[in-house]
């Protein structure tokens, strides 16, 4: 913990990051890229600490056929103990297939939960259905988690904030959708824990994500676990997930979707890969700057952002693995360094001096900083 964040004294909510570049990633992604490559990936993320990883969907290949190996994936990755890998299953052939790698995958869903899409396009080029047959799923639901003797359940909203093809939606709108779940739940004696809001066409945006979560939270006191999947096609998921770590307080949870290098998108949404989600990787560098715990190693989820670029071909949206967290105490940079002018140059935070040699240097004498020399370090210049 920094010691801004230690002086602060804010209290924030349990923050759990479920990290999505595997399946939320990838299915954007080429499908040319290999399994081998893929475990790869899965194995470095499984060694960061993070402790939820979603390693793919069970869908259709002939619409999604980054998933088509995710079979063999399941197969020939190692799974870390204490890891909670998740796989989307969208009908019961794809529980089927998952049920066969369960484990190393979690064999429950969590909570029983009933959800709807706002936007009735988005959920027709998405699973082809309407957003009425959606509703018309929840008495199901509710009964089945009823007759397993439940305690409680989810509810939850789809593409929250706005559509590329209908445009926004109100506040009123979003209660009045959560308020039909909540009733159905709470008839049959069944406490609604948690709330879940997508965004899956980047809708979101800061004052309006306070105020849902500003509305649940009076309407509902009782609820205190809330999921954000919030996508990041115009820059906002950031300050949106910074927004709703000050709304909530230290009696809630906030569960975070992420993708290392913030690469994400559905096909189906209008945008591809320019739709985006917050990079994992930044999240933990700011969480750790607020004194949040998040038991990531955020080194090693660098070499993972890394890495990623490397299979993928391709930049992603990685802040913190191309500058590196902030240098403190031994990790502050040497005074004498040449210019720093390029991406590869930066990754000194990460290579040490190789990755700047032969840089311009104009310095015709060492740089003294009493100041520097204050600090009682014993660091070698030619050292980070």
């Amino acid at each position: 913990m920094t010691a801004r964040a230690q002086n602060r004294g804010r209290a924030y909510p349990t923050v759990r990051i479920n990290e999505e570049v595997m399946r939320e990633g990838m299915q954007i992604e080429s499908a040319a890229i290999s399994v081998e490559d893929k475990v790869r990936l899965l194995d470095a993320l499984s060694r960061t600490g993070l402790s939820s990883i979603v390693v793919g969907s069970f869908v259709s290949p002939k619409w999604t056929p980054q998933m088509e190996h995710v079979d063999e994936l399941l197969e020939r990755f190692t799974p870390a103990p204490g890891v909670t890998y998740k796989a989307l299953a969208l009908n019961e052939r794809g529980r089927e297939r998952a049920a066969a790698y369960t484990p190393p995958l979690w064999p429950g869903d969590g909570l029983p939960r009933t959800l709807v899409h706002l936007c009735d396009v988005f959920v027709r080029r998405n699973t082809n259905r309407s957003q009425a047959d959606e509703i018309a799923t929840w008495p199901d639901t509710v009964e089945r988690a009823r007759a397993e003797r439940r305690t409680e359940a989810g509810i939850g909203l789809n593409a929250a904030w706005g559509s590329n093809w209908l445009g926004d939606f109100t506040l009123d709108q979003r209660m009045e959708l959560l308020g039909r779940q909540h009733d159905l739940w709470t008839a049959v004696g069944i406490e609604v824990a948690e709330v879940f809001l997508g965004d899956p066409m980047g809708w979101n945006v800061p004052d309006a994500v306070e105020e849902q979560l500003l509305a649940i939270r009076a309407t509902w006191p009782h609820i205190r676990r809330f999921h954000l999947h919030l996508h990041n096609s115009r820059g906002t998921a950031p300050i949106s997930t910074y927004v709703a770590l000050r709304t909530l307080d230290e009696e809630c949870t906030l569960v975070l979707d992420t993708t290392v290098g913030g690469i994400g998108g559905c096909p189906y949404c209008g945008n591809g890969r320019a739709t985006g989600m917050m990079p994992t990787e930044d999240l933990v560098d700011l969480l750790q700057e607020l004194g949040v715990q998040t038991g990531v190693d955020l080194a090693a989820l660098i070499e993972v952002a890394v890495l990623l670029e490397e299979v993928l071909g391709h930049p992603t949206d990685t802040h913190v693995a191309r500058a590196g967290p902030r240098p403190r105490g031994e990790h502050l940079y040497a005074m004498d360094m040449p210019f720093i002018e390029t991406v590869e140059e930066a990754q000194h935070f990460r290579l040490g001096p190789s990755a700047y040699t032969g840089a311009p240097s104009p310095w015709s004498r060492p740089i003294e900083s009493p100041a520097r020399d204050a600090l009682g370090l014993e660091q070698d210049r030619t050292k980070q």
